[in-house]
């Protein structure tokens, strides 16, 4: 991994790219959605501070674990005058997720415990299919294969 000098405070978007391990499209997607920011040089090149690094680890290791980027941005709006975020940030940031993380894992357990169902019926479409109509929502309004597309016989 390059090592950046501890007199350079700012860095190329190739040099975070490099340290971060994030593609720099990923950099630049994650700047325009508010995610991290940069100044412009005079040539209008992006330059990054040091701290930018902390923040890509941060949102890296929130996506890893599959929280939203739209969650992440929130999160990291709510830190004092935008400052890195800090272990103890991310603690207290993980243990709110943790509710939303335990509940996908149900939700998954739940799917893949029915696999096996749906497979058995081969049409995605019954009013109780919990792939296609998870918690029969749609049963609720509609019976019979309606989520399908209707053919026109002619």
């Amino acid at each position: 991994m390059p090592q950046i000098p501890e007199k350079i405070h700012e860095l190329t978007v190739g040099q975070l790219s490099a340290r971060s391990g994030a593609a720099v499209s990923a950099l630049h997607f994650y700047e325009a959605k508010g995610l991290i920011g940069s100044r412009r040089t005079s040539g209008n090149q992006r330059r990054y501070s040091r701290d930018t690094l902390r923040r890509v680890a941060f949102i890296r290791a929130a996506q890893r674990v599959g929280i939203p980027l739209a969650t992440v941005r929130d999160a990291l709006a709510q830190l004092p005058e935008e400052r890195t975020p800090t272990h103890e940030d991310w603690a207290r940031l993980s243990a709110a997720w943790r509710t939303e993380l335990d509940e996908r894992i149900k939700q998954l357990g739940r799917l893949r415990d029915h696999l096996s169902d749906c497979i058995g019926c081969g049409c995605l479409s019954l009013q109780n299919c919990v792939l296609s109509n998870p918690d029969d929502v749609f049963g609720e309004r509609l019976t019979g294969s309606r989520l399908m597309p209707e053919r026109k016989d002619g």
